[in-house]
């Protein structure tokens, strides 16, 4: 008699990986109440139903809209909005009949131990192909992101980790692994040729350069765990209105405008600090600060309450100060 060989993967291989992870990764279609709509990608957070994904993903869905999810085993089911945060494109959804659904939660890897050069592992939805693979390294950590999904809603930044791996449109909200399984990030930008940062999911139809970005796990679980808790984003903040459009010198708090509100809010951390309009924040912390966006990057990888070191620069007379963040609720 003949014994039937079956097929083994190496533990840790890629293609092991994928088969660990597939099941617990889902396709979305979001579809507002006026038709329009698109594909993007999530995975499950817990065993409660929640699944973590990004904000452009089911923003159009969010108010009086349409939300699936499909498993890789074809199943499909409803879906709806928990929480979502524009501002750190971080979305929560929960499914609205979780009963019977085997439901087994990606392992959470540390994001801040993520090395350049570790090996990737990306599963996602480019294009609408489900169940899509694609493998690469940690080619940067922290690269400030600021994007926008070309639907008029205001941009998002993060402090990402950037990969080679292959990230398409419909790769948004897909996790992006490490070499032993772990979400190490959410896959949530692309760079294209001759444009802006665009998201992995949004409208336009670029494809990989290899250069994607990802939200760092340890800032997306933070938010996630916001959501869950009380559907309302909390963002760390300084209290100071800083030039969005500069770069390459540093983060400058405006001029105060006449009749307009203070660029640096009195009483405000900020405020207790010593900044004032005019000053160019250089460094937070150990990292440089070379425009607005990256500052807000920054500050968002925080929680109200920390303590952080500002580096300024005011009259060409550079000075430290420490700042301890004050917190906005809500994306309005």
């Amino acid at each position: 008699m003949y014994k039937r060989q079956t097929e083994s993967r190496t533990p840790g291989s890629v293609a092991d990986i994928a088969s660990k992870a597939l099941p617990s990764v889902v396709t979305i279609e979001a579809q507002s109440s006026n038709g329009e709509g698109g594909t993007g990608t999530g995975f499950v957070y817990d065993k409660q139903g929640h699944i973590l994904t990004n904000n452009h993903v089911v923003a159009s869905a969010a108010e009086s809209g349409k939300l699936s999810v499909t498993f890789s085993d074809g199943k499909q089911y409803d879906a709806e909005v928990l929480g979502r945060a524009q501002g750190y494109d971080v979305a929560v959804i929960k499914l609205k009949n979780p009963s019977g659904v085997k439901l087994n939660p990606l392992p959470l890897g540390d994001s801040d131990k993520a090395a350049v050069g570790d090996a990737t592992v990306a599963i996602g939805a480019p294009f609408g192909l489900s169940g899509t693979v694609t493998t690469g390294i940690v080619s940067a950590k922290k690269r400030p992101v600021a994007s926008s999904d070309g639907g008029g809603s205001g941009p998002s930044y993060m402090s990402a980790l950037q990969t080679d791996a292959s990230i398409n449109p419909g790769n948004s909200g897909g996790p992006l692994l490490n070499a032993q399984g772990a979400v190490i990030g959410i896959n949530s930008a692309i760079q294209s040729a001759g444009t802006g940062g665009g998201f992995g999911g949004g409208q336009t139809q670029s494809g990989s350069i290899g250069l994607g970005f990802a939200i760092p796990i340890n800032q997306a679980k933070n938010v996630a765990e916001q959501l869950i808790k009380d559907h309302t984003p909390i963002y760390p903040v300084i209290s100071a209105t800083v030039n969005m459009k500069d770069a390459g010198n540093g983060a400058r708090i405006a001029p105060n405008g006449s009749g307009g509100a203070p660029a640096v809010t009195p009483g405000g951390p900020a405020d207790k600090a010593g900044l004032k309009p005019g000053d160019v924040i250089t460094k937070l912390d150990d990292t440089i600060v070379d425009s607005g966006p990256t500052l807000i990057s920054e500050i968002w990888t925080h929680k109200p309450g920390d303590k952080v070191t500002v580096t300024y620069v005011r009259d060409g007379k550079q000075a430290t100060t420490q700042i301890v963040l004050g917190e906005r609720r809500g994306d309005s």
